[in-house]
């Protein structure tokens, strides 16, 4: 059986396009509100060295740990707009330029983090506490510099633009993880996750430099960009530029798709230090790893290349001129298919917390905490700083609410979890969505809902 098809090349217009249609989409994460709540099962995924305060736990199957998110720095109020009553785009003709470039940041970022635990097992046993898990994950990004709207609203009001950090990155990979906590002392616990990791597959498009002049008769474009996909049986399409008399990548084509292309390892390392009855201090370090890929598709510009034509106009009013003009940018970047350069190994991001809880003394039931959590993910990089309360007034009811701000703004999450012998059940949101848009679908990227189903025993 032969699955074919076509994608446009991610350096170009892909890249935007991928953003755009990345804005109302959903992802799954860690839950960070979930963090100092000692009923939340899944606290191992983000520090090794907690524990269960149960015997041991068994998900349902796929509804364990159920996380739907998103997050960047642009969202649906920066591409639908209303034209005389009507929901458009920002393409329509009807909205200007500047409500369009506005609200946009210098660089614009999206970002889609996937984490499905499919099967998990937490028990007690060689001396501490162990767990089995099965995930699907992948990590997402796309950074938009200002020019590429400025150059599709305005078309030809400017001279010159730069487009320089225009790009996009992906990886999705299954995981296998088996970890232990372990009691050091009275106030030191330890632990950590080994994984082994199944890769799916790998791209990497960035433009490391891009500046578009306009002269009086031509566009001069100087362009040094790269493209590393690592997915079986992908391979470019390529069409012929009659200016530069070479054939440059204008797409994708992906026959018999494998969904093994690659295998490798990672780390997760924790610690939990109790100072006191009051405090306690927790680190942990995520995901130190890397995923060793089959094969490397190559698509480069071969350093900084000068392309000069006549034919191209970069002015958007409607679908079919925003086609053209996800064209003309492929067109201009000129990336040459370097073919198969053979395996290539990347990693997969890793993940700093930093954590103080302080428990109230005179109410025993009641904990604050601080969390700071930091992605390291090349130009995707992000962080994220969190006040927490969480209460427990009965043994089988918890509740936890925090207020964070980082790298995507301002956000409020909470987390409701009940607890009953042999049934665990929480809901939870680390970002909760504020103004919807008529369709309900948040007017920011900012948004997740956390759910899911356990059975301790």
């Amino acid at each position: 059986m032969t699955m074919k098809k076509n994608f446009k090349s991610l350096i170009g217009g892909t890249v935007i396009a991928s953003a755009l249609a990345c804005a109302p989409a959903i992802s799954a994460q860690n839950l960070l509100t979930g963090y100092f709540d000692d009923n939340y099962m899944y606290r191992f995924q983000s520090n090794p060295a907690f524990a269960n305060e149960g015997n041991g736990f068994v998900s349902m199957p796929g509804l364990g740990n159920l996380n739907v998110a998103t997050n960047g720095t642009i969202g649906v109020n920066h591409i639908l707009y209303n034209v005389n009553g009507q929901t458009t785009t920002m393409l329509n003709p009807g909205v200007s330029a500047s409500e369009v470039l506005d609200g946009l940041k210098d660089k614009s970022r999206l970002g889609v983090n996937l984490r499905e635990t499919v099967l998990a097992v937490g028990f007690k046993g060689f001396k501490g506490y162990n767990t089995i898990s099965i995930s699907a994950r992948a990590d997402v990004g796309v950074a938009l510099p200002k020019d590429i709207f400025r150059l599709a609203k305005e078309g030809l009001s400017n001279t010159t633009y730069d487009l320089s950090n225009l790009g996009a990155q992906g990886a999705a990979w299954a995981e296998i993880a088996l970890g232990h906590s372990h009691q050091i002392n009275s106030k030191l616990r330890v632990g950590g996750n080994l994984k082994v990791l199944l890769g799916v597959g790998s791209v990497k498009a960035k433009v490391n430099e891009a500046n578009l002049q306009l002269h009086d008769n031509n566009w001069i474009a100087q362009v040094d960009a790269q493209m590393n996909a690592s997915i079986k049986n992908l391979r470019y399409e390529t069409d012929y530029n009659k200016d530069t008399e070479r054939y440059y990548v204008n797409g994708m084509e992906l026959d018999d798709f494998g969904p093994i292309n690659g295998t490798g390892f990672a780390l997760d390392l924790g610690a939990v230090y109790t100072l006191n009855q009051d405090w306690e201090f927790s680190a942990s370090v995520l995901d130190l790893g890397f995923i060793k890929w089959k094969n490397n598709m190559e698509a480069t510009t071969d350093g900084l290349q000068q392309v000069a034509t006549d034919e191209y106009s970069f002015n958007v009013d409607n679908n079919d001129s925003w086609d053209k003009f996800t064209d003309n940018l492929s067109a201009l970047y000129q990336l040459h298919d370097n073919g198969d350069q053979g395996s290539r190994t990347t990693g997969i991001g890793a993940t700093v917390n930093l954590a103080a809880q302080y428990t109230l003394p005179v109410y025993r039931k009641a904990k604050f905490g601080f969390l700071n959590t930091t992605r390291i993910n090349d130009n995707f990089s992000w962080t994220d700083f969190r006040l927490q309360a969480t209460v427990e007034p009965v043994k089988c009811f918890s509740a936890t609410a925090d207020l964070g701000m980082g790298t995507f703004g301002f956000s409020f999450g909470w987390m409701l979890n009940f607890k009953a012998p042999g049934f665990n059940l929480f809901l939870a949101s680390d970002r909760t969505p504020g103004k919807l848009a008529k369709q309900g679908v948040p007017l920011n990227s900012n948004m997740n809902f956390n759910f899911g189903i356990n059975f301790p025993f």
